[in-house]
């Protein structure tokens, strides 16, 4: 669930790209000026808590990513005519959310690489883990309260849309790891659809433009259009990511590529093709996700299947209806500066990524 740089894109998304390369210092600065720390009057196991605890978030934290969310925060402040800076707390929030989530996910995953580094549970163990994902939880709150540039009112709207979108995040996790794990097949595209809407959407897109107009100062009117936009974009965002992982680059993507198919992941992809293939093709299909495979010739095979169903270009055509929907939602809504153009070219940018 990461964007690609400026060269993985088409032209349509080079204005976000760049968006994105010009926001991602100062969100770095931010993260490190503000990383959790132990609290003032711990000072006596001051050392074992940054061992046990800060130093591992802070590594993790340091270890990569894209910045994607957060530079939609201050998107968000500043489409609506607000100064970045007051959105630096929210969006460093978001940050810390995704490595809470992706610490978490890892060990539910029994992850082995993150980031091109072992994952947290794997050098600190289970436990450990577990517990330094909480604290990017507690973060998402801490740092919000702590900002002295917002006031209490616009903290109290912050707080309120971080709490729902972590809710919808782990309501979304639910369903995806409760198929998996009752090895359900029956998963129509439109529970497909709601679970990846929750999983996804809200905290790739959604939330975070929202929050950073609420930060901004926007209108409600403002507010609620960004968050349409996000809603749309970033299912976009995830359903390309279902494609890139089956059909998109080997070479980039490593020993990633057609993980899908060996995890058995309940994609659009895969749940379009159960509903249109039938007999013996449907059932070949069931054989290799149920398996697990590994084999190069068995994922290309399933890869196959679901092209010769039609999944694969479905999938990206409903995609591409996401991107142009996203961008109808932001018609005649009021915005700063050149915010409506790089919106626009974030849609393409998260439909036309390559990597």
């Amino acid at each position: 669930m990461a964007a690609g740089s400026a060269t993985d894109t088409g032209n349509g998304g080079r204005l976000f790209a760049e968006y994105l390369a010009e926001k991602r210092p100062a969100i770095e600065a931010y993260l490190v000026g503000h990383a959790p720390a132990p609290l003032s009057d711990e000072t006596h196991a001051g050392d074992d808590l940054s061992r046990y605890l800060y130093d591992p978030f802070a590594r993790f934290t340091r270890s990569g990513g894209k910045r994607t969310r957060p530079a939609l925060v201050l998107l968000g402040c500043e489409a609506v005519g607000g100064d970045a800076s007051c959105a630096l707390s929210a969006a460093a929030a978001i940050e810390d959310f995704q490595s809470a989530a992706l610490i978490h996910d890892d060990i539910a995953d029994e992850g082995e690489m993150r980031r091109g580094q072992p994952c947290v549970h794997r050098t600190e163990g289970v436990g450990v883990a577990i517990n330094v994902g909480d604290l990017g939880i507690v973060r998402t709150f801490g740092g919000v309260l702590e900002d002295e540039s917002l006031d209490g009112t616009t903290k109290l709207r912050v707080l309120e849309e971080i709490a729902q979108m972590e809710q919808r995040t782990v309501e979304g996790q639910a369903l995806d790891l409760g198929w998996a794990r009752d090895e359900r097949w029956d998963v129509t595209t439109g529970d497909y659809l709601t679970m990846a809407t929750h999983k996804t959407a809200f905290y790739s897109a959604a939330s975070p433009l929202s929050i950073g107009a609420i930060c901004g100062g926007g209108t409600d009117a403002q507010v609620e259009a960004l968050g349409s936009f996000g809603i749309d974009a970033g299912l976009a965002f995830q359903l390309q990511d279902d494609l890139l992982n089956l059909v998109g680059d080997a070479e980039a993507q490593g020993k990633d590529f057609r993980s899908d198919i060996t995890e058995g992941k309940r994609t659009m992809i895969v749940c379009w093709a159960l509903e249109h293939l039938t007999g013996a093709e449907r059932d070949e299909l069931l054989g290799i996700l149920s398996l697990h495979a590994t084999d190069t010739l068995a994922l290309a095979r399933a890869v196959e299947l679901m092209e010769g169903a039609g999944a694969i270009d479905a999938v990206r055509s409903y995609a591409h209806g996401l991107a142009r929907s996203a961008k109808a939602s932001l018609k005649g809504v009021e915005l700063a500066g050149d915010a409506h153009a790089v919106l626009e070219s974030m849609a393409d940018f998260f439909v036309e990524r390559r990597g």
